[in-house]
């Protein structure tokens, strides 16, 4: 089991910072989501030495921006900057051998899709989006990979599933290209996690952890014993990255999650 955490929530000046204040809570891996617009040489130069510097890997790396999550806009420009954008987080995990991510897309959903789960995209938006998962394939290196997450349906309009996910990467052929399983959007569109998880099997290379209200593992109703279990049975050996709401005394918490899964991992 590797914990990593975003590093939006983490204390520090810096990213070097907050690679020690992870090390101290006995973390091994970081998530950066990171602004273009300030993302600086110096910044690079942290993440490119957070490993040797700190002892926590940064495992996950994504630049956000106005456009993240535009990778299907009807406007050709915004999408090509959107998946120029992708292209930039590819290139920092090509150097670190890192996770990013993609979705179809992500922003609130307008009307809510309250009784229309499960859509499926039109072919011609499939054959587009297929596309646009193989340029990115091709720009991966060893070691790196771009992973589709399935996110719930008020964020997205397809791909709501990680089956769904599953199917689109399998069609798509990629070889640099897999699944993040956000157990806080599983919780929403999922059936059956632990089955999920099963049936996904060695597509999944990263977790974000969220329990089923977005709190903290053990705050909600997520079975994370038959979780973990699942991801034991199918030989997941990735990261497991906290996104999630954190209250109160953060070191406190940090630590009470540490033990929380070290404690199931050693029941499993």
């Amino acid at each position: 089991m590797k914990l990593a955490c975003t590093d939006s929530v983490l204390p520090g000046k810096s990213l070097t910072e907050k690679g020690h204040y992870l090390k101290e809570v006995g973390f091994d891996g970081m998530a950066v989501f990171a602004e273009p617009a300030l993302w600086t040489d110096k910044l690079t130069r942290e993440v490119l030495d957070m490993e040797k510097n700190t002892g926590v890997r940064v495992c996950e790396f994504v630049f956000m921006g106005d456009v993240y999550g535009h990778l299907m806009d009807k406007d050709a420009n915004i999408q090509r900057q959107a998946i120029n954008l992708y292209k930039e987080s590819i290139a920092m995990c090509n150097q670190i051998g890192a996770i990013t991510e993609m979705e179809y897309q992500y922003c609130p959903q307008n009307p809510l899709p309250l009784f229309e789960p499960y859509l499926k995209m039109p072919e011609d938006e499939k054959k587009i989006f297929i596309d646009i998962i193989r340029e990115f394939d091709s720009a991966l290196e060893e070691g790196a990979y771009m992973l589709i997450e399935g996110c719930n349906r008020y964020e997205t309009r397809y791909l709501n599933s990680l089956l769904d996910c599953k199917e689109i990467v399998q069609e798509a052929g990629a070889k640099r290209v897999g699944l993040l399983a956000d157990f806080f959007h599983m919780s929403i569109e999922e059936a059956d996690l632990p089955k999920t998880v099963e049936v996904c099997g060695n597509l999944i290379k990263h977790v974000h952890i969220g329990d089923s209200n977005r709190l903290a593992p053990g705050f909600g109703h997520t079975d994370w014993k038959s979780c973990m279990a699942a991801l034991k049975k199918v030989g997941f050996n990735g990261y497991m990255n906290l996104e999630c709401n954190l209250s109160g005394d953060l070191k406190a918490e940090l630590t009470r999650i540490k033990k929380y899964f070290t404690d199931i991992e050693a029941n499993i």
